[in-house]
């Protein structure tokens, strides 16, 4: 039930334990996510990380990579474009593009730009980015290191900082991009076209919102009918660092398990913020019959063996049926290109031993 990689998307985990989540994965070198492990990667070309299944046997990891659109468009140019933060930034090359989080890197290589792609974030370790240099680790930018890299145009999230190293690279007169953080499936489609406007290529943005969103809507049609949806909760777990969160209503996870047939435990149980701390009492009231964790969080406490015996978990009935569900860091909260393999690794793991 696990597989290798690190998330936060980040882009992803937002709020009032931003700072944790970040110092979290800097300890364990992880990130956010595009990351999304997944399972069979259902009618999407090059496959996906693997995902494993609990209590079941393990499945082969397929290759990690992006699956670029057939038939991509070339880049027009230059292009004024809104950034998140509220400035008009002008494009005039996308020579050398530096996505500073795993999930952009995903939406850049899977428009066919990843050639020009010069740098990467830490999460960004799907096959065809991983040799690239890292400038960025959980939300912590080295402007030095952007700007050593020359680049004609800089992505980031709206969670990137620190906010001195984002000026220091508009400073240097970089056009600097910043892209609206996802935290469900409504986000997938505006982030792919926020991005393919930045690089000049809205026609190839249209085709692959429009491919991304048929997958998805593919996975969702396989889903068994119940009587009782699963309740499923989402643990933030890194043992080395002894952060323990349960997530709730912000957390990011929420719009994929409800897509997935299943209940968000901690968001029903009354949790409306991202994260709080995991109780014994706080897991009690959201009795998960299931619950889902990164894959390297998973290794970190030590597996099953080793969740298990954080408070509380023993006690609900997924504790009990030693039910765990792993995605891969770097792309379960991606809200990417790559959500529909997210989505099917959930939906094996959730119903695939009681078809």
């Amino acid at each position: 039930m696990t597989t290798g990689r690190c998330p936060v998307r980040r882009t992803r985990l937002a709020g009032a334990l931003t700072a944790v989540l970040a110092l979290a994965l800097a300890a364990t070198g992880c990130g956010s996510g595009n990351g999304s492990g997944s399972g069979d990667g259902s009618g999407s070309g090059d496959g996906a990380p693997g995902a494993k299944t609990a209590p079941a046997a393990k499945t082969a990891a397929a290759p990690d990579r992006v699956e670029p659109l057939a038939a991509p468009a070339a880049p027009r140019l230059p292009v004024t474009v809104d950034s998140a933060d509220g400035r008009k930034v002008t494009v005039a090359s996308t020579e050398r593009i530096v996505p500073l989080s795993g999930s952009l890197s995903e939406i850049v290589f899977t428009l066919g730009l990843g050639d020009r792609v010069v740098a990467r974030d830490v999460t960004a370790t799907f096959e065809q980015a991983e040799k690239l240099p890292v400038v960025t680790r959980a939300h912590d930018v080295s402007a030095e290191s952007v700007l050593s890299l020359k680049p004609t145009l800089v992505v980031a999230e709206g969670t990137t900082g620190p906010a001195e190293a984002i000026e220091q690279i508009r400073d240097a007169g970089v056009p600097l991009v910043v892209v609206k953080p996802a935290k469900s499936l409504a986000d997938v489609g505006t982030r792919i076209d926020a991005v393919a406007a930045a690089l000049g290529v809205p026609d190839s943005g249209t085709a692959l919102r429009a491919r991304t969103q048929e997958r998805i809507d593919a996975v969702r049609k396989t889903i068994p009918a119940r009587a009782e949806k699963p309740r499923v909760a989402f643990l933030y777990v890194r043992g080395s660092a002894a952060v323990y969160l349960l997530g709730g209503a912000g957390s990011g996870a929420s719009s994929l398990l409800e897509a997935a047939g299943a209940v968000d435990a901690g968001k029903e149980s009354g949790l409306v913020k991202d994260f709080t701390p995991i109780t014994s009492e706080a897991l009690a009231k959201a009795a998960p019959d299931a619950v889902l964790v990164m894959s390297k969080g998973l290794e970190s406490v030590g597996g099953i063996d080793g969740l298990v015996k954080v408070p509380g978990v023993a006690e609900t009935p997924a504790g009990t049926d030693r039910r765990v569900v792993t995605v891969d860091d770097g792309v379960l909260l991606n809200y990417g290109p790559r959500t529909d393999l997210v989505l099917r690794s959930l939906v094996d793991q959730l119903y695939g031993q009681k078809k």
